[in-house]
């Protein structure tokens, strides 16, 4: 898997040299446009694994783990020559290609209002759409008018952005399958970078529940808006992901994030809790949502102000989001599993359990006290199990190999000291809250009427929680029927994945990444770059 480099790959400061002398000075207009004209941007996918449901609503936290899935933005100029008479033009072009789906799709841009319209026959992408608009509106409202005219030559180049997903945020069991490949780690790695998507198919009565494409869970909705923007804004020179600290890239970040909360919302049409975007670009981290009034009124002042205008008052909006620190303890690694039943639609089962809430507002704030309590004591007894590595690390390793080669009803047995005691009395909190974290959301999926935990992925958390090495398994975010999650000790993970594999189970080459969103040095095609090239062990 490719790595965020710490090399500046391009920076397109609008201060032009006499090599981009505008398009209008010469009648042949501007010819062989280099190639650091071309930004690459890539932000992760994501796991939750507290705070499902809870999170929509401030103040519950949920800790999210962002992971070696990354979704790719590639944006370069569409045009390498500028026409003489393009200073008249008041409409740009954009083309946008999903290899993976077999779609290129063309649009025309207006340069005032930064509207979009489709002037091909392919399936529009909302994400996308609403990706470019907001990006640059974004640049024109934080530029003056020198940087605004030259902005407006680079636009009239038009833009030529690709997308390319992971192929861990894509269901392959039908390719595998179809290749005679059993059903392992090893025969998602052999597969093509960036293979083609499977779609799923609609039912009988053109009725469907089931999202157009099959997918594991991972967010890739806001891995691709987010992937977007950032290759946009530092495209257009908004922000400079080149750097990878300090005050100032924190700040760039924050842009990005403000952006492409924004633009996801915009695309769904809902304003969501948005712990999948700020993993997109923040990486792992504990999580308190925004207040919704901060897009909800960018909502309402979109039909009464220029874009421009909104953008500008996004940006400068109150944005009371909360991130802490977090990442797994030390020898501690996150697993997922494909049952292979194609994925849920989390809009609609979010639906469901705000109608209920509204329906049996007694009972749904009890549940939800008592996960939030729950999801706080896992966040705690993971958070003491860090600080115990910290602190004695030697006894540590020793306990987490030892309870790694053996069933957690014999964890105990592993401790014959206080700290090693401490180190597997906070193995056992975090079960017991998992458990109880289990158990409250399948009793609201039921009272709801959605399958939060459905039968078939009880059955396989477990049995997954009583193998060797196994201390955490549930269904992520909104549960269903996505992608399921473990924690394995030490290097048990290859033996579950066996396991799994053995039960129709396809273990994914996702593991845990902290990173958040940043710039590549190069095409993820060329470089063969996929979250299982690195490696097929899973640990």
């Amino acid at each position: 898997m490719s790595s965020c480099t710490r090399r500046r790959i391009v920076r397109l400061v609008l201060t032009y040299n006499s090599d981009f002398i505008p398009a209008t000075s010469f009648p042949g207009g501007i010819k062989n446009i280099p190639e650091e004209m071309t930004v690459i941007a890539s932000a992760p996918g994501k796991v939750l694994i507290t705070g499902g449901y809870l999170v929509l609503e401030r103040p519950n936290a949920g800790i999210v783990l962002s992971t070696n899935a990354r979704f790719y933005a590639i944006v370069k100029p569409l045009y390498d020559e500028l026409r003489p008479d393009s200073w008249a033009w008041s409409w740009t072009d954009l083309k946008l290609t999903s290899p993976q789906m077999g779609r290129e799709t063309m649009y025309k841009m207006s340069l005032k209002h930064f509207a979009l319209q489709c002037t091909s026959s392919e399936a529009r992408n909302p994400f996308v759409e609403y990706a470019v608009q907001y990006a640059v509106a974004a640049a024109y409202s934080t530029f003056d008018n020198n940087k605004k005219d030259l902005l407006q030559k680079l636009l009239l180049q038009g833009f030529d952005i690709t997308i390319l997903g992971s192929n861990d945020f894509y269901s392959y069991r039908n390719e595998i399958e179809a290749r005679g490949l059993p059903l392992t780690p090893e025969s998602l790695a052999s597969l093509p970078p960036f293979s083609s998507i499977t779609f799923n198919a609609e039912q009988s009565d053109g009725q469907n529940s089931k999202p157009e494409v099959a997918k594991t869970g991972l967010g890739s909705s806001a891995a691709m808006t987010t992937s977007v923007v950032a290759a946009l804004l530092h495209y257009l020179g908004v922000v400079n992901l080149s750097s990878y600290s300090g005050a100032q890239h924190q700040e760039n970040l924050d842009v990005v994030h403000i952006i492409a909360q924004t633009a996801h919302c915009m695309a769904q049409g809902k304003v969501g809790s948005g712990f999948d975007v700020s993993s997109a670009v923040y990486g792992s981290h504990r999580y308190v949502r925004f207040s919704p009034q901060v897009i909800s009124s960018a909502q309402n002042a979109i039909r009464a102000m220029p874009l421009e205008d909104v953008v500008a008052d996004v940006l400068k909006g109150k944005w009371d989001h909360e991130r802490a620190k977090f990442s797994l303890p030390p020898l501690m690694n996150l697993l997922l599993g494909e049952p292979g039943t194609g994925g849920s639609s989390t809009p609609s089962m979010v639906g469901a359990v705000k109608n209920w809430q509204k329906s049996d507002p007694q009972h749904s704030s009890d549940t939800w006290k008592r996960l939030s309590e729950a999801n706080t004591t896992l966040e705690a007894q993971l958070t003491l199990l860090s600080k115990l590595a910290e602190d004695h690390w030697e006894i540590y390793q020793s306990v987490i190999y030892s309870c790694s080669m053996c069933q957690p009803q014999k964890w105990v047995e592993q401790a014959s000291e206080a700290v090693s005691h401490e180190i597997v009395k906070a193995l056992f909190g975090a079960r017991d809250a998992m458990l109880n974290i289990r158990s409250e959301m399948k009793l609201m999926g039921m009272a709801a009427g959605i399958p939060i935990e459905p039968e078939s992925q009880t059955e396989l958390l477990d049995a997954t929680m009583n193998m060797s090495g196994v201390l955490l398994a549930g269904v992520p975010g909104a549960g269903g029927f996505d992608a399921v999650f473990a924690v394995t000790l030490g290097d048990s993970g290859n033996n579950l994945a066996k396991a799994w594999s053995s039960h129709n189970v396809l273990a994914l080459l996702v593991r845990e990444d902290p990173r958040g969103v940043c710039i590549e040095n190069s095409d993820p095609r060329t470089n063969q770059i996929t979250s299982g090239m690195s490696s097929v062990s899973i640990v």
